[in-house]
């Protein structure tokens, strides 16, 4: 499937397998470590979420958001819409397997309210600290030139 050119597409591989990528997405504690927790039963369609990665390039903890799980497959694709201000972020995340490994394949759905270069090096970023917590490597800096 080729995506729309109004989407951003972010593909990454891990040397980790499929099902613990999938975790590390899935689970609060584990998502707590590169990006953000959450909290609420998923199998209402809708978590409580707080992005505190922002800390680490300058920001602040993000108040908390209602995210609308819209498909979970587990551990191959989740699809959630993440308000961000008055506008909500469609992402599509899927995951394969790539030889001992795992692709990942972000996809979100750009509605111009924020520049695709400034969605890619977040993406970019955040991406790679997964990488790193999946690791135990430090973090990664903050390069809004990646």
């Amino acid at each position: 499937m080729t995506a729309p050119a109004e989407d951003l597409v972010v593909r990454r591989t891990y040397p980790d397998p499929v099902e613990d990528i999938w975790s590390a997405l899935t689970e609060s504690d584990r998502l707590g470590r590169w990006f953000g927790t959450w909290t609420g039963d998923p199998a209402t369609g809708t978590v409580r979420l707080t992005v505190t990665g922002e800390v680490d390039a300058g920001g602040a903890v993000d108040d908390p958001v209602d995210v609308v799980i819209e498909v979970c497959e587990p551990p191959h694709r989740l699809v959630v819409d993440l308000p961000s201000g008055s506008d909500s972020w469609h992402l599509d995340v899927t995951l394969s397997a790539h030889g001992d490994g795992t692709e990942l394949v972000l996809t979100q759905r750009l509605d111009g309210t924020v520049a695709r270069e400034d969605l890619a090096a977040g993406w970019t970023w955040y991406l790679a600290r997964l990488a790193a917590a999946q690791s135990g490597e430090p973090m990664p800096p903050w390069d809004p030139a990646a």
